[in-house]
């Protein structure tokens, strides 16, 4: 399957000096939930992000991102990260020749992301602060420096972001009645809403969906309707982010679907994201937050029955392994014979 830039072209901003960047990215499945299906009285269908090349959603506006960044004779990238964006911007820096800098949270990124970023060859820098601090200084280095930043508030970023709305219609046919994801520094519910927006313009679809964006409780400024978050905190890495770059995009694309937003627990996260994996389906905790979304609003009686629904998840569950291990006990090593082994599972 070709790359989004091929694909999608004549949906992007692609001109003929774009480089014809690709690491085979999008083109991911969209596979139905039946046991989630059955337990909420919706059809749920999960946009597996976590089959990209390095693992998340973030490849999507980064192919387009660092493209335009080559376009623009750039020899330098440059990003905040809490993992996901780290990985993207280094495979795809590596892949156009590029350097690529990454600031990170010290001691708040999940070594899965970590270790994609060094071994793609990025130079990372640590602070002593949070993601929304490393976001203000890569802006700031990006503005007094010929470095080129590829964050989501590079709406190149958010241009490749919006081809996977594109592959939920091809293979819906239509819109969705709920596109459920989770929201972090919120470029993506805005993206997923312009890419809704220009199939309805093309007559590729008629209908739009409603837009419901899910945030962790202890990162959740525009579930709460504030701000910001001073000290966000939450196990789901990818969405510990306080005060959301694109906050005016998404709330935009919430208000005008007739959308939400809403925050879950980090218990009600691990519940979805173990719920999740009982699908056969493996994403980290912050995918995990739409659907512990859902759970929630239908225990409310505010999910409608027979609804469509296609929940977001962004990353693949390697990328964090250790909350999948946290509460499990170790395996205990019986001896290497039939007896122990029979004796141990029946």
């Amino acid at each position: 399957m070709p790359g989004l830039l091929e694909r999608y072209r004549d949906f992007l901003p692609i001109t003929d000096k774009t480089p014809a960047l690709s690491l085979h990215e999008g083109s991911t499945p969209l596979i139905h939930a039946p046991a989630l299906s059955k337990l909420l009285d919706i059809e749920l269908f999960l946009k597996y992000e976590g089959l990209n090349p390095t693992g998340s959603f973030k490849d999507r506006g980064m192919v387009m991102a660092v493209a335009k960044a080559v376009e623009d004779g750039a020899d330098t990238v440059i990003c905040a990260s809490t993992g996901n964006t780290s990985a993207a911007a280094a495979a795809y820096a590596a892949r156009s020749g590029l350097r690529c800098i990454v600031l990170i949270p010290d001691g708040n990124i999940a070594l899965g992301k970590l270790a994609q970023a060094v071994a793609y060859g990025a130079q990372i820098v640590a602070i002593n602060g949070n993601f929304d601090d490393a976001l203000s200084l890569v802006q700031q280095i990006s503005r007094e420096h010929p470095i080129a930043l590829v964050n989501s508030v590079n709406p190149y970023r958010l241009q490749g972001q919006k081809t996977a709305a594109f592959e939920i219609v091809d293979e819906l046919g239509a819109a969705p009645d709920i596109l459920a994801l989770p929201v972090g520094n919120a470029g993506n519910i805005s993206a997923y809403w312009m890419g809704f927006r220009e199939y309805r313009t093309r007559g590729i679809t008629d209908t739009l969906p409603r837009m419901w964006g899910f945030q962790a409780a202890g990162a959740a400024p525009l579930a709460r309707g504030l701000e910001r978050v001073d000290n966000p905190e939450t196990l789901a890495t990818a969405i510990r982010i306080g005060a959301p770059a694109s906050a005016h995009l998404a709330r935009a694309a919430v208000s005008e679907s007739g959308g939400l937003f809403d925050m879950a627990t980090d218990d009600e996260i691990m519940d979805a994201y173990f719920q999740i994996a009982r699908e056969g389906v493996f994403c980290e905790p912050a995918s995990a937050t739409p659907v512990a979304g859902l759970l929630k609003l239908h225990a409310a009686g505010k999910l409608k029955p027979g609804s469509r629904v296609v929940a977001v998840l962004t990353g693949n569950g390697l990328k964090d392994p250790n909350n999948a291990m946290r509460n499990m006990a170790a395996p205990v090593a019986v001896k290497a014979d039939m007896e122990s082994v029979l004796a141990t599972i029946l």
